[in-house]
Order: C-alpha cells, then sequence, then structure tokens
C-alpha cells in the first residue's frame, strides 16, 4: 500500500495520481487557487482514484453552500462506487461526505475527526473537521481536534505549519488568546502563504481589541498570502472591521469595492462576509450606496434551499437593508420549514436561526423591542449555529444599535460594557458610550 508524503495510506499506486492529490491538499490547507482544478486533473487521468473523488467532495460539502450540491453529490457518488477498493482511511473520508450529503453535519464532522484519530497525519482530515466544527460553532472542538493530533507532527514533518495555523484558531476560539497568537505567528514565520494562520492571529488581535496591530498585521502579512488566495475576501473582512473600531469607516467601505467583494459573491462564505460589513457600517449610519444589490441579488437564489441557518440570518441582514419584504416573508418561511425538518440545519434554524431573522426583521422595521427581545437570548446560545465568536459579534452590535435607537439606556449601558471590558481602547466602544449616556433607564423586564 503506498503512502501520501504525510505518511497516510492511499490505495493509489501511480506516483502521478499521488502527487497530483498531494498538491490540491496543500492548496486547500493554504486555501489557495485553485485546489479542486488540480484535483480535477487527477482524475482525468485517474478516475478509479477513489480518494481523489473524496476529496472533491470534502471540498464541495464545507463550502457550505447548497448551490454546491450538484458537485459534491457527483463526487460523492463516484466516491461510493469504488468503495470496495478503498482503504479504511479513503472510506472514513466517503463516509464523512455522505454524511454531509444528506444533512448529518455533526456525524460528518465526527467522522472526519475519527478519521484523523485513526491516521493523525491525514492532513486533509484534519482540516475537514477543524471546518465542521466552525460550522457547528464547537469552540473547545476547534482547539481539542487538532490537539489529538499535535502529538504526531513535529517540525521536519510537512505541513507542520498548516497544522499549527489551525490549532492557532482553535486556541483563540477557545480564548487561550495568548497561545493561540503565538502559534499562529509561528505558523507564519514558517509559511507567509498560510493566510489561515494570519487569520487565527486577526481573530485574536479582534478580540483584544488591539485594531491597530491588526491593521499592520494584515497589511504586511498580505504579499505572503494574498496573492492567488481564495481566503483573501475573509482576512480582508478583519481588515475591514479592524478600520471600523478604529473609527475609520471610509478606509472599510474601501475594502469591501476593492477586496471583499472582489470574487463577485460566487459563494455563500463571500456573502456572509459582504452581508456581515454592510450591516455594521449601516448600523452606524455609513450611506453604503447601491452596494447590496449584488448582495442581495447573490443571496436571493439561496432562498427557499434552508441548507444552514448561519448563512440564512447573513440573508436576512441583506433583505433588511435593501428594504426587500417579499424576500424577507419568504426567507422566514425558509427557515422555519427547516426548523420543522431533520438534518443537524434543523436544530441549529429551531434554536438559532429562526429567532435571529425575526429578531434583525424586527430591527429592520423599527420595532426594537421585539427585536431585543427575540435577540438577547441569543447570547447564550448563538455558538449553535456556527461561526467564529467574531462573527457572531453582529448579535451584540445589533442589540447595542437596538438598545440605543429605542432609548433603552440601562441595556444599552450593560452591553457597552461587555465591549469596554474586552476592548477599552476602542474609538467605536467609545461612541457607543457617548450616545448611551444621557438615554433614560430601561423599561422593566
Amino acid at each position: 500500500m503506498a503512502l501520501d508524503k504525510w505518511g497516510s495510506p492511499v490505495s493509489v499506486r501511480d506516483a502521478a495520481a499521488l502527487r497530483g492529490l498531494e498538491r490540491a491538499i496543500e492548496k486547500l490547507n493554504a486555501y489557495q487557487a485553485d485546489p479542486v482544478a488540480e484535483i480535477d486533473a487527477v482524475i482525468a487521468e485517474h478516475p478509479d482514484f477513489a480518494m481523489a473523488h473524496a476529496f472533491r467532495a470534502g471540498v464541495f460539502a464545507t463550502a457550505a453552500d447548497k448551490t454546491f450540491d450538484g458537485e459534491l453529490r457527483k463526487s460523492l457518488a463516484a466516491a461510493e462506487a469504488l468503495a470496495g477498493t478503498a482503504n479504511d482511511r479513503e472510506r472514513g473520508h466517503i463516509a464523512a461526505a455522505a454524511a454531509w450529503a444528506r444533512g448529518d453535519f455533526a456525524r460528518a464532522t465526527e467522522t472526519w475527526g475519527r478519521t484523523a484519530i485513526a491516521f493523525p497525519r491525514d492532513i486533509l482530515a484534519i482540516q475537514l473537521a477543524q471546518l465542521g466544527d466552525f460550522y457547528h460553532g464547537y469552540s473547545f472542538m476547534l482547539r481539542d481536534r487538532v490537539a489529538r493530533v499535535l502529538p504526531h507532527w513535529t517540525r521536519d514533518v510537512p505541513g507542520y505549519g498548516f497544522i499549527q495555523g489551525m490549532y492557532a484558531f482553535g486556541l483563540e476560539e477557545a480564548g487561550e488568546y495568548g497561545r493561540a497568537e503565538a502559534a499562529g505567528r509561528e505558523a507564519v514565520a514558517l509559511n507567509p502563504q498560510d493566510g489561515w494562520a494570519v487569520h487565527a492571529v486577526a481573530h485574536v488581535l479582534e478580540m483584544t481589541g488591539r485594531a491597530g496591530e491588526g491593521i499592520s498585521w494584515i497589511r504586511d502579512t498580505a504579499p505572503g498570502w494574498a496573492p492567488g488566495s481564495l481566503f483573501g475576501y475573509h482576512n480582508w473582512w478583519h481588515l475591514a472591521l479592524f478600520y471600523i473600531e478604529n473609527g475609520d469607516r471610509d478606509a472599510a467601505l474601501k475594502l469591501f469595492d476593492d477586496s471583499v467583494s472582489a470574487g463577485g459573491f460566487g459563494q455563500a462564505l463571500e456573502l456572509v462576509d459582504g452581508a456581515a460589513l454592510l450591516w455594521r457600517l449601516n448600523l452606524l449610519g455609513q450611506d453604503v450606496g447601491e452596494r447590496w444589490k449584488t448582495v442581495v441579488d447573490n443571496w436571493r437564489a439561496r432562498i427557499g434551499h434552508g441548507y444552514y441557518a448561519f448563512n440564512d440570518l447573513h440573508a436576512m441582514m441583506a433583505m433588511v437593508a435593501a428594504g426587500d419584504d417579499k424576500g424577507q416573508a419568504e426567507l422566514l418561511r425558509t427557515v422555519e420549514a427547516a426548523a420543522n425538518g431533520g438534518g443537524t440545519n434543523a436544530m441549529m434554524s429551531r434554536e438559532v436561526g429562526l429567532p435571529a431573522c425575526r429578531g434583525f426583521a424586527a430591527f429592520g422595521r423599527g420595532d426594537y423591542v421585539a427585536a431585543i427581545d427575540h435577540l438577547l437570548p441569543l447570547r447564550a446560545t448563538a455558538g449553535r449555529f456556527g461561526g467564529s465568536h467574531a462573527q457572531r459579534d453582529i448579535f451584540a452590535w445589533t442589540l447595542i444599535e437596538a438598545a440605543l435607537r429605542g432609548g433603552d439606556g440601562t441595556l444599552a449601558q450593560a452591553l457597552i460594557a461587555e465591549r469596554t471590558a474586552a476592548k477599552p481602547a476602542s474609538a467605536l466602544t467609545r461612541a457607543w458610550h457617548a450616545r448611551a449616556r444621557d438615554l433614560p433607564a430601561s423599561r422593566a423586564a
């Protein structure tokens, strides 16, 4: 049985096919263009390579976008047809993709995780499992999933830097900011092309309120990771957040134009960042002109799927901001149906997605009391529908604005106190505090 460069078994014996798979995995590790094109070239020459099809299925699964479902199922069907000649590691990947395709995201994530336990240098299984943890909002598993395999990774093993970058993000989401920053900076020093590690450090700087350092970090590291990056839009989104935190909305808006929207919003992950950035700017009174149009148009094509509640909320932001009452109503029906359906997304929609969408819709029509009633309880549970702490901070932003606009001084001051504790130097937090100072006390609970 052949082994790949990391020491994990593969069923193919052709050296060129194996090298092609390795190149595709490394491009995915770095989020560099284009792992799918790389693996498609392998499949064209070796259509009986089960792991190549399983890789492709895993990539489309973890895009978390229903519009890619056809590609996921095509690759899954090809992989399952070859399962009889696959090895145990490859069958683990096939089973994970199959679970995702039937809507059981939790089983898929755990299956990739179990595959990584059995084959601890399977860097693809580690990466896909961590992405699954991210989509679930499993803060501690983002850390622990990687920690399980660390004893098998040393500096002389190819891909060690990528593992450190993954671990850095997990440490950050688990609140271990010092260790996260150290691991992330080490990963970037080992491989400046590692945009995921750059992003892990950006999260640390975001969560600890170090916006000035965050601006420098993204700018200084960009020559390494930005060229050819499939993940660049998200790191530029982080830079935009740092600008907003420092009070420079114009710079954030320019980043939206030049970088966040550069991919044309052809996938849900880009649309999430586009909607989240424009929503934040709207909350602060920034005129964003016609920029919502492209975001809204691309979200409209996804309404009706009820695929992933985290995406649905960001679609709702776009519909609310655009004043699209019909889109909001259709989206609410979609999320209601998802909440009553099956699979992992039913729980996500029921517990977070549906009340969140209702809360954002209420905010949009100026019913700030209803917005608060829907959104405030979600501060404790929002992790159940995925994303990072920085992304879910949109709940705090919207609640603060609802309290300020609704004249609820007590709640506004309480929510602003949370941010002041974490980000005492934030110009944004100081501006909110100034607006809240003269508001009356809140209504009764």
